[in-house]
């Protein structure tokens, strides 16, 4: 194991093409990056699970143990919160939408340029290494604790992915305000903004989650203004109530 490089980062590649990762690895350690290697599902797992990494650079494609399933189980077995890049040859919506679900939090379609993975990589650690403030945020019937992640809505605890509870994080702090697509985009990604699809396939999963269980949605598109987090049963409810 490499030790962590406090200015750039540790990172997991998890990648089969032999000739891809030497390309990735040693272009991130010339950029000051320390980066562990596996070749294989079975053995990437392991090394998330064991250690902590800044993120973890996946390949969808992988022998033993696809990219999906180390995914899932880093998520939902082993509760690892590790931002995840996951590297595939699918750019479908549905692929897309597939991979976000299973915990990842940014994608990038082979064949790709090495400095757009850095890119993406420092704004999945800077997003990641900002202090969380303790805080109790309430909408409606859904709870969320910033410092614990733990989300309950209606007395039931919820599990969505890292990129959902910033997403969340956001438009619980905003609500009942209206949020914009760029200011979310910005918030998140910083200046390296995903391609127009990411924004709305994290939203459709956190939907999925948050909104399709219950009789109430909380999640509200305001066409071409942005997003909000409201139960608006309640506001009207409140407003109808004399002075």
């Amino acid at each position: 194991m490499s030790s962590r490089d406090e200015q750039s980062g540790l990172i997991l590649l998890v990648e089969d093409n032999r000739q891809i990762a030497e390309m990735v690895g040693e272009f991130l350690e010339r950029r000051g990056y320390s980066v562990d290697y596996a070749a294989d599902g079975v053995s990437g797992l392991h090394l998330a699970v064991s250690n902590s990494y800044d993120v973890v650079v996946l390949d969808l494609m992988l022998p033993g143990m696809d990219g999906l399933d180390v995914c899932r189980k880093l998520r939902r077995d082993a509760k690892k919160s590790t931002p995840v890049l996951m590297l595939t040859a699918r750019d479908t919506l549905e692929d897309k939408l597939v991979g976000l679900e299973a915990g990842a939090d940014d994608y990038l379609v082979k064949p790709f340029e090495v400095r757009e993975l850095e890119a993406r990589l420092r704004a999945l650690i800077r997003r990641d290494r900002r202090q969380v403030s303790t805080e109790i945020l309430t909408v409606g019937d859904m709870t969320l604790d910033t410092a614990t992640l733990r989300l309950v809505r209606g007395g039931q605890e919820l599990t969505v992915s890292p990129i959902g509870l910033k997403l969340l994080a956001i438009l619980m702090r905003e609500s009942p305000r209206v949020v914009s697509r760029r200011d979310i985009e910005r918030e998140i990604w910083g200046d390296t903004l995903p391609d127009s699809d990411t924004l709305r396939s994290h939203l459709y999963n956190l939907r999925r989650v948050i909104d399709k269980p219950f009789e109430r949605p909380l999640l509200h598109t305001i066409h071409s203004a942005g997003y909000r987090l409201a139960d608006l049963e309640s506001e009207v409810a409140s407003a109808s109530q004399p002075a």
